[in-house]
């Protein structure tokens, strides 16, 4: 029998008000980085650490449409 996933709530608080420490985006929060930018992150390689595993997390948000969730009102974990 398979485990159901689970979204982890502090991963979400967390890109809530994570943001770009580097580069063209700085200061930006992560969820806002363009899908683009993204997408390139992970044709190259996410960064380590942190930062890696919470721009990996914004890929799969964007690569699901799943944007929504980071919008004001939405239903959150």
């Amino acid at each position: 029998m398979s485990e159901e996933l689970k979204p982890d709530p502090e991963i979400f608080r967390k890109l809530m008000t994570a943001t770009m420490p580097f580069g063209k985006y700085a200061g930006r929060r992560l969820v806002d980085l363009p899908e683009p930018y993204v997408v390139w992150f992970k044709q190259k390689g996410f960064p380590a650490g942190e930062l890696g595993m919470l721009l990996e997390t914004v890929y799969a948000v964007k690569a699901n449409g799943l944007e929504y969730l980071f919008r004001p009102g939405a239903s959150r974990p």
